[in-house]
């Protein structure tokens, strides 16, 4: 039997898988998703220990702050609020008051937020930087592999085709209309994820990285033109906040495509490698 006969009884569409995530790319994600979220929880406990920012080499109660989330207490029961650059939110419940042991408390960020739950500084310190050299070696783990195997030009670079500003249009379009990539297209990231993927990789993760190094003393006297670069060890706090916050909306984001696109599909492929795409068939 010729092979043109062959492919004549193959019945499209079918489902095939091809190999999408290497082990490396699998491996370092998991560290990732396992590091971030102690960093994060850790974070909030650091944060707690005094819940305001600033901007400057200034930083202590009574200055300006541009963002505070802190406790009223004028009606004799404690009221949580969120206040930015003057202007303040109730937030009772979640923010700046949370309920423990059935007890209103007063605390930035509540309990279930935070590791450990109790106000612990020291603790949350040692959480976080254990997590924080991990997520650090894990992340150069990944570059390295990244730029050797080719990943980061043949997977992530965006071709001049995909950021016309046409391309780009009707991609955020499909988006919007919950339009996934299928068949051949489906084998490659579009450019919208391209583009966030590399935000994501060069900018923010490095930002966030250089603004954890500039607050701690021994770095700053190691390398004291971090904390000019960031303007202040308070500058460089209130951006690592920023950039933790947007790395949050950008998981959740990112959670909500893989669920919207095919939850056990992405997920198989973070773990086995392989995705699965419907091929349409050679046109006639």
């Amino acid at each position: 039997m010729s092979a043109n006969a062959s492919n004549d009884n193959v019945q499209y569409p079918r489902t095939i898988f091809i190999r999408r995530h290497s082990v490396v790319t699998r491996v370092t994600h998991s560290l990732n998703m396992l590091c971030l979220s102690f960093l994060l929880l850790s974070g909030l406990q650091i944060f707690n220990a005094h819940p305001e920012l600033y901007w400057g080499h200034y930083g202590a109660n009574g200055d300006p702050a541009v963002l505070t989330i802190g406790s009223d207490d004028d009606a004799g029961t404690p009221s949580g609020f969120l206040r930015v650059a003057g202007l303040q939110i109730p937030t009772t419940g979640v923010l700046g008051v949370s309920n423990v042991d059935g007890e209103p408390t007063e605390r930035a960020f509540p309990a279930w937020a935070t590791i450990p739950s109790f106000q612990d500084l020291a603790a949350g310190r040692r959480w976080h930087f254990f997590f924080a050299w991990l997520f650090v070696i894990n992340g150069i783990l990944y570059l390295s592999f990244s730029l050797l195997s080719g990943h980061f030009r043949r997977d992530l670079a965006p071709t001049a085709d995909e950021l016309s500003p046409r391309h780009l249009g009707r991609e955020v379009l499909d988006h919007a209309r919950l339009r996934f990539p299928e068949g051949e297209e489906a084998r490659h990231y579009n450019a919208l994820q391209k583009l966030t993927y590399l935000a994501v990789i060069v900018v923010l993760l490095p930002l966030m990285v250089l603004t954890g190094l500039t607050m701690s003393p021994g770095v700053d006297a190691a390398l004291p033109a971090l904390v000019e670069i960031f303007g202040g060890r308070q500058s460089a706090r209130t951006i690592h906040f920023i950039t933790a916050s947007a790395l949050v909306l950008f998981v959740i984001v990112h959670v909500a495509m893989v669920v919207l696109s095919g939850t056990w599909n992405n997920i198989r492929s973070m773990i086995t490698g392989r995705y699965a795409i419907q091929e349409k068939g050679p046109k006639s």
